[in-house]
């Protein structure tokens, strides 16, 4: 059996442990050998972000040292065009045999927002997708915001089962509870703006990388 290999893609404006623990959970929950960590070179879908992709790339780097399932594909960063996942995701299924599972990791925030990505649909051709909420989470109110078009995909192709994931290479959405961690990158370049302390947000090579680099001031 071809064990999966997952994907967490962002702008990660700065990475930090919100990000981390929510593919280190997923992982573990999937019992995923590999995830690979892809800073956007070109987000598609916000504006440009503070940091160069070249900082971004060497925080996600540093952030995710010393955990053996964790490892940076560059690919986007390198990418000339918008960092679009469905491309990432091609590129891959070229690269990998053919029954090898991909699984894309988001929140449950991001989900919500599918249907504005680039050739959403093809998503599913191409990989899994796992999808994580924090605790308190409800699932009814949560579909209910749903789009149309996923209420219908998740109510024909929601995994219940994780052991069962591996038995197809795409096309599954499994749903996954992960800790409370109330972490926003957005929220850590405010505190960095008004000097305040960054520790326990994010791993202390990243803060100490930021500060060099007078990234957020």
């Amino acid at each position: 059996m071809i064990r999966p290999i997952a994907l967490l893609g962002g702008t990660f404006d700065p990475i930090h442990y919100g990000h981390l623990r929510l593919a280190e959970e997923l992982a573990e929950a999937l019992d995923i050998e590999q995830v690979r960590f892809i800073p956007a070179g070109r987000p598609p879908h916000r504006g440009q972000p503070r940091a160069e992709a070249r900082h971004r790339l060497e925080m996600a780097r540093l952030a995710i040292a010393g955990n053996p399932r964790f490892v940076l594909d560059e690919r986007e960063y390198h990418r000339a065009s918008p960092s679009y996942s469905v491309d990432t995701l091609s590129d891959l299924r070229a690269e990998l045999p053919a029954a090898t599972p991909l699984v894309l990791f988001m929140g449950a925030d991001a989900f919500l927002g599918l249907t504005t990505w680039h050739e959403w649909r093809r998503l599913f051709e191409l990989a899994h997708v796992a999808v994580a909420h924090r605790p308190g989470f409800s699932a009814a109110a949560w579909e209910d915001a749903l789009p149309d078009p996923l209420r219908r995909l998740l109510s024909t192709h929601r995994l219940e089962q994780p052991s069962d994931l591996p038995d197809k290479p795409a096309g599954r959405i499994f749903l996954h509870g992960i800790t409370q961690l109330d972490i926003s990158a957005s929220r850590i370049r405010d505190r960095a703006l008004r000097g305040m302390s960054l520790r326990y947000l994010l791993p202390d090579a990243v803060i100490d990388y930021l500060n060099e680099n007078q990234l957020y001031v």
